[in-house]
């Protein structure tokens, strides 16, 4: 029996040419499935993967921006709340309210001759505090407690404002008395806090 060798050799040489593209063929086939193949369906599937990475990403960059726009919101409302907090408070605090109103009168030159608190007046939105000032002093003095008292901080309305006619002082000074009520405003306690 002949060896394979010797069987080859004995093909002709278009034998031979079809033995060696089959050959060929069959390796062709053998590195298609064997390495191409796999590395073909790794390669797709790593190009799946990182679409949905990307996709991942960009949904991350857009969850940090909205981020990033909600906190900076979030800072801003807070300090838009602490400066209404200074306009309109929780508490009465009366105390800071006439220490307020008597720098003012005492920076504007005034005589404060009577402080009276009068009691809370409940709003559905706010309640009205109500003080009644007595006040002496000259005219472009008045005007400029006035004016101070607009600049405060807390939300204060003067009203009820009654005038006398001048006076002259002993020393020559011509004031006049004022009398008005300065009604500041606190903002109701939240419903959690008024059931305890």
């Amino acid at each position: 029996m002949a060896s394979l060798e010797d069987r080859f050799v004995a093909l002709p040489g278009y034998g031979k040419a079809l033995g060696l593209v089959a050959v060929l063929a069959l390796l062709s086939v053998g590195y298609y499935s064997l390495v191409y193949g796999s590395i073909s369906a790794d390669l797709a599937s790593a190009n799946d993967k990182q679409k949905q990475l990307q996709d991942q990403i960009r949904d991350a960059e857009r969850r940090e921006k909205q981020y990033l726009e909600l906190t900076q919101e979030l800072a801003n409302r807070e300090v838009a709340d602490r400066q209404n907090r200074r306009i309109l408070p929780e508490n009465a605090e009366i105390a800071a309210f006439l220490q307020d109103l008597n720098r003012v009168a005492e920076l504007s030159g005034l005589t404060i001759r009577l402080v009276e608190p009068r009691p809370e007046v409940r709003q559905e939105l706010y309640s009205k505090i109500p003080v009644v000032l007595a006040l002496t002093g000259r005219f472009h003095q008045m005007g400029k407690f006035f004016y101070n008292v607009s600049k405060l901080d807390r939300a204060i309305s003067l009203e009820n404002i009654r005038m006398t006619a001048p006076r002259q002082l002993p020393s020559g000074e011509v004031v006049i008395d004022v009398d008005v009520r300065a009604t500041t405003y606190r903002r109701p306690l939240p419903k959690q806090a008024k059931r305890k």
